[in-house]
């Protein structure tokens, strides 16, 4: 197996751990554990990762010029890539129209809802009460990255007798806590074969579901392909000047882990070993745009609640008007922000939306049942995006890179 490529043992342990789910239901408890074991442990060096990774690129940055620089060109590229993809669902869904005619009797009972909080509240959270909570807290990710970069900043403005020994100290975790990736990584096959098999193991009758909601997710996975497969590449070859093929090859073991896990939080690791190493991204770059795109950065997210909420509307028969669908698409861009880097967190976000238009909670249930297969495929744009934006802001900033 270790003479086999990463990407091609994933990929083998994607083909038969649909084999094993499909035909040994019954045994899926032997295999599951593996997937849940292997979340665990991204999980775990994901809060160390995360605030030794952007400390280090802050302080490594340099002066408030950079770094101000440097975060205006990722909020610009963030935001144009997330508001052009829900532009993008919001073209198709209005084309197609999946939800006329749609089955009401479909609706599952949604759960969670009240988990869902106010554009307000997230923006007032990114600002920790107490930052030893948000630190034993995954998805209080914002607030980890908030405190991150204040530090990271700080640390450049004390003596530099401090300041490079603090500097010294959080480069130093950094690098630990790649190479404790890179153990992780070696286990990805076994923990992408406990996932996928669990996954597979639950759909009771998938051909049923898959023509009951076919057009539906028909128009999610073209949205989709248009974004991953035209856009984001148009704006690496054009904006970014560099090979998007190429680049392409060098993240594809992040992507289809991105794919299996469907968190973006919990391919963070793959992401940034693969950008630094195969793309040639710098450190000071990958290490303060990959976490932050990780965490706000959800091209795929946005444009699946954008189609997600348009489609409940025409499942209730109600008429969105301009305006509204104009609002659709700017909350859709402010909850993708706050969503989650967790499985099925859009779920939650949807809610946000769907309150911004008045439209009725309960069709989050209409979706239910084909969301987790269709979080996969996002959460894997999610990654490109994010991808590619490290490499569009190191070439701006004028580095030579190997793709």
């Amino acid at each position: 197996m270790r003479k086999i490529q990463l990407h091609w043992q994933i990929l083998i342990a994607l083909v038969l751990a649909v084999i094993y789910g499909i035909y040994f239901k019954e045994e899926i408890h032997y295999v599951s554990w593996m997937g849940t074991v292997f979340l665990r442990a991204l999980k775990m060096i994901i809060i160390p990762l995360v605030l030794s990774s952007i400390i280090s690129g802050v302080t490594n940055i340099g002066n408030a010029e950079n770094l101000g620089r440097l975060g205006l060109k990722t909020i610009i590229y963030y935001m144009s890539t997330s508001t052009i993809a829900i532009v993008t669902g919001l073209f198709l869904v209005n084309w197609f129209k999946p939800g006329v005619g749609a089955d009401l009797h479909l609706e599952q009972k949604p759960e969670g809802l009240d988990e869902a909080h106010s554009l307000t509240d997230t923006l007032i959270n990114i600002i920790p009460e107490n930052i030893f909570t948000a630190f034993s807290n995954n998805s209080q990710m914002l607030s980890v990255i908030f405190f991150a970069i204040l530090f990271g900043f700080f640390i450049t403005k004390v003596n530099p007798k401090y300041g490079n020994l603090m500097k010294n100290f959080f480069n130093a975790v950094f690098e630990i806590m790649m190479k404790l990736t890179l153990f992780i990584i070696k286990f990805t096959p076994f923990g992408i074969f406990g996932l996928v098999a669990e996954k597979v193991a639950e759909q009771d009758d998938l051909f049923a579901l898959l023509q009951s909601m076919g057009l539906y997710m028909a128009v999610v996975l073209m949205a989709l392909a248009i974004h991953a497969l035209f856009t984001l590449p148009m704006i690496t070859h054009f904006i970014g000047k560099a090979n998007p093929w190429k680049h392409f090859n060098a993240v594809k073991t992040a992507l289809i882990t991105a794919f299996s896990t469907s968190s973006s939080s919990a391919t963070l690791p793959l992401t940034m070993e693969a950008v630094q190493d195969n793309s040639g991204v710098s450190g000071k770059i990958s290490s303060f745009t990959l976490p932050l795109g990780a965490t706000v950065n959800m091209d795929g997210t946005a444009l699946y609640e954008c189609i997600a909420v348009m489609f409940i509307a025409q499942a209730y028969a109600i008429d969105l008007s301009i305006t509204e669908q104009v609002i659709v698409v700017i909350t859709a861009l402010l909850a993708s922000i706050g969503a989650a880097g967790i499985p099925m967190a859009g779920l939650v976000m949807i809610t946000i939306i769907l309150t911004a238009v008045n439209l009725p909670l309960e069709g989050v249930g209409l979706i239910l049942a084909v969301d987790r297969i269709l979080d996969m495929f996002r959460t894997a744009t999610n990654v490109w995006s994010d991808s590619c934006g490290a490499v569009v802001i190191a070439k701006s900033e004028g580095e030579k890179l190997k793709v």
